[in-house]
């Protein structure tokens, strides 16, 4: 080492402590310029060390910094000290600006570098200071340094003791910083977020929304930082909610879904946030409406067994064969290969979701076939997975074709993660459309057939989902699904969801709001053979699957002990076998009547029956959902009561008192409004067609009151059409003028109608108007009535009539000397 003396000035140089021939041949100011060769050439070697990592990422470098090997020489250790020195606050800000400068050069020497700056107390919390430094250089240095020290796992607390965490948050919040000074502090940021109580801490600023922030910053380094520590927070769900009402979702989702080239940092790091969020069933299908979907990773070796039929005459991926133009066979198969290159466009009008299928299928057979799927230390185009996390999250092309390429692999565990991430990603008309092109729907109805409960639950959950569309369903109908349902309804001892979901297909397959029966009397709706997938002898086979006896019984069984929501589904189909089968055999040689019973007398009905009105308001506001189930499932049982009552073998062995009792009851029930239609109009078919212990009368009056008078009242509230506004008062009018039933201005008010009518009286028309008046008017004749008229503000809108001398300003006036007399 060489001797030196130090020089009286209270400022240190580094020229100080150079050989005199040196200083003299250096410039004056230009301090950084006269540094020993060797410490030039240790920054020069470990900036270079520096950037030969992918994207000079530390957080995400295995085994980072603590595996560098340290590129520093004695003489470069021996300035260590005094670059500390002139990191302190007395310094001149030029000299503490080159000090720090030096010192995180020297950081990117590798651990051994770092163990030596650590070993100076308060370094820490000098380098922390001069990020409040006026100097873009002072600060990028500064904020780099810190990024070298917390890149140790050893050192990340005594960073994060010292401020730095507070410090760069205010740093970061400056609204004009340079590219290199944010890219610095937000990796930093980033290696200190891995320690999980340190991310706790950083969760606690403001630095989650910067972060957030810096996602749309034109620099990718920025970007990458950003998202890193991003990824890092989602792994604590706290943090989930603050994320996702700050945008995070759309902005993580544009780095996987756009086509854009990009790092591959960024595109990992925003990957793994979203899983993370994917995993938290709140914001699940908010990273799925972005376009991703999630695949299961099921392992290279499973993609082995894909043998693409390369000397077939190709089809789309719905199975949907293409005509052939030619007989003959091209040379070498040409034709074959490039079919898409010869369509003529006036002939072969695609949709683009087709379109979509056949690239998205083109390309994940091309990979599958070449071996690149979950291939081992390779990037999978567009997924960036690995083969540690159960699942990727791909664009909606790619993962809807990948989805369907794995249900044809031989791998039944394969093929049930595949079918419940068909089950998850099918949230909208959009994806389940994308997955009937795909050609699922045919791979879904084979593997069904597998007697593996695993198998068949995860299908069931399929085709359940898809099944919503109603375009789909006709397209699981038409590829067979009634004989393995069925089949599956038959057996005893199976499992109760796969009961559930296959029964739930049945229904919707059933269900005669889609007018799906016309096809067993006048063939296909639309006028095509092909409608709906095969000609008439396959709808005589649908016809007889469905009348199976013993299904028929064991839906009839469903119907007597089950929850709420499957004997609305076993009664919906019941319902459709009573229209088709007109002998109603099948159904009136089983106890049907015991059944319907049972769908009558809900346990919820008779639990809020027992309590007083207040008890029971707030009863049914506690279990809504619970009405909401007995409720369809009652008005599906009156359905099939309507039905059965045409038979009169049934008319005559019913108890149709009973019936009528349990019917009166349940209208005068808390059940939701909409599922009482069926039930009024089964209560008065059968109280007509009994004939007399309850005159019909009565009936009529519980109907009008029950059922009629609040449909009108929700119609008048609730429509959004003035037409049916219109319809809805005249109608409830009429009722009051005839004196129907006594108590309408109780319903009325406890509806809280009356200010739907005040707003009717001023902005309807003349109809509505004219019958808007007269339901006031009728309330009016009731003392009580008159302080909820006036605070619905009849008085005033009265007066505005009789003023501007509208039409009715007669019956208006009368109207207002009754309230204010």
């Amino acid at each position: 080492m060489l001797a030196f003396t130090l020089l009286p000035s209270s400022k240190l140089h580094p020229s100080h402590f150079l050989p005199p021939v040196a200083v003299a041949e250096a410039p004056p100011r230009n301090r950084l310029a006269i540094f020993p060769k060797s410490i030039s050439k240790l920054a020069f070697v470990a900036r270079a060390t520096n950037d030969a990592r992918d994207g000079a990422v530390d957080a995400t470098s295995p085994p980072g910094v603590d595996a560098v090997t340290s590129t520093s020489s004695g003489l470069g250790d021996g300035y260590v000290a005094l670059f500390v020195r002139m990191l302190g606050l007395d310094r001149d800000p030029l000299d503490r600006e080159q000090a720090i400068i030096a010192l995180w050069k020297y950081s990117l020497g590798g651990k051994k570098c770092i163990d030596t700056l650590m070993q100076f107390p308060g370094c820490i919390n000098l380098v922390v200071n001069l990020l409040r430094s006026e100097s873009s250089s002072a600060c990028e240095a500064a904020a780099g340094l810190l990024r070298s020290l917390s890149s140790v796992n050893l050192y990340r607390n005594s960073v994060a003791d010292s401020g730095a965490i507070e410090e760069i948050n205010r740093l970061l919040r400056k609204s004009s910083l340079t590219s290199e000074v944010k890219e610095q502090s937000l990796t930093t940021l980033w290696n200190l977020s891995v320690d999980e109580k340190l991310w706790i801490k950083i969760s606690k600023t403001e630095i989650l929304l910067v972060a957030i922030k810096y996602l749309e910053d034109e620099d990718i380094k920025v970007k990458e930082a950003a998202g890193g520590i991003l990824a890092n927070l989602a792994l604590s769900r706290v943090n989930h909610g603050i994320m996702v009402e700050a945008g995070v979702i759309p902005k993580l989702a544009k780095f996987l879904t756009s086509d854009l080239e990009g790092s591959k940092v960024i595109r990992k790091e925003a990957r793994n946030a979203l899983l993370e969020l994917f995993k938290d069933n709140d914001y699940k299908i908010l990273v799925m409406e972005e376009g991703l979907v999630p695949v299961p990773l099921i392992g290279s070796a499973a993609f082995k067994s894909f043998t693409p039929g390369l000397h077939l005459w190709p089809t789309l991926p719905d199975g949907t064969e293409i005509e052939r133009t030619s007989r003959q066979p091209s040379k070498y198969g040409a034709s074959e290969l490039l079919l898409g290159l010869n369509i003529d466009d006036k002939n072969a009008n695609l949709e683009e979701a087709k379109v979509s299928a056949i690239l998205g299928r083109t390309q994940q057979q091309f990979l599958a076939r070449v071996g690149a799927l979950e291939r081992e230390g390779k990037t999978i185009p567009h997924s960036d997975s690995s083969n540690d996390l159960r699942f990727a999250l791909l664009p909606w092309t790619d993962g809807v074709a990948r989805l369907a390429l794995i249900l044809e692999l031989e791998d039944k565990s394969a093929s049930i993660k595949a079918a419940e991430s068909i089950a998850t990603a099918c949230i909208n008309e959009h994806m389940r459309i994308a997955f009937r092109e795909a050609g699922v729907i045919k791979n879904l109805i084979r593997l069904l057939n597998c007697d593996d409960d695993a198998v068949q639950l995860a299908v069931t959950q399929a085709l359940e989902r898809l099944s919503v569309s109603n375009i789909v369903c006709q397209v699981i109908e038409a590829e067979g699904v009634l004989g393995p349902l069925v089949s599956i309804l038959k057996r005893s001892g199976i499992a109760g969801t796969i009961v559930e979901k296959s029964l739930s297909i049945l229904a919707r397959i059933c269900d005669l709001s889609k007018q799906k029966q016309l096809k067993f009397y006048d063939g296909p709706v639309n006028g095509s053979e092909n409608a709906y997938g095969g000609a008439k002898s396959d709808c005589v086979s649908t016809r007889n699957d469905i009348l199976d006896s013993v299904l028929i019984a064991h839906l009839v069984e469903i119907l007597k002990s089950s929850p709420p929501n499957l004997q609305e589904k076993a009664a919906s189909v019941l319902e459709f076998v009573a229209l088709i089968d007109s002998t109603l055999s099948p159904i009136l040689s089983l106890d049907i009547e015991s059944g319907l019973s049972s769908a009558f007398q809900q346990k919820i009905l008779k639990i809020s029956g027992d309590m007083e009105s207040d008890a029971e308001d707030q009863f049914y506001a506690t279990y809504a959902i619970e009405f909401e189930e007995a409720g369809l499932a009652i008005s599906a049982a009156s359905r099939l009561l309507t039905i059965l009552l045409d038979c009169e073998q049934f008319r005559n062995k019913i108890n149709a008192p009973h019936f009528i009792d349990l019917l009166r009851g349940i209208l005068r029930s808390n059940i939701p409004l909409h599922t009482k239609d069926w039930v009024a109009a089964c209560l008065v078919k059968l109280s007509s067609l009994s004939g007399s212990l309850t005159s019909f009368y009565p009936i009529n009056v519980e109907v009008t009151l029950y059922e009629t008078i609040p449909r009108l009242l929700e119609q008048i509230k609730t429509s959004f059409s003035p037409k049916a506004q219109e319809t809805a008062v005249v109608e409830l009018n009429r009722i009051i003028s005839e004196g129907v039933v006594d108590s309408t201005d109780e319903a009325i008010i406890s509806e809280g109608a009356i200010s739907s009518l005040v707003n009717l009286v001023e902005e309807g028309s003349d109809r509505a108007v004219e019958a808007s008046l007269a339901i006031l008017y009728n309330l009016s004749m009731n003392n009580e009535n008159h302080s909820a008229l006036v605070a619905a503000g009849a008085v005033q809108v009265l007066k505005r009539i009789v003023l501007s001398n509208r039409p009715h300003w007669e019956r208006a006036l009368l109207l207002l000397r009754i309230l204010q007399p």
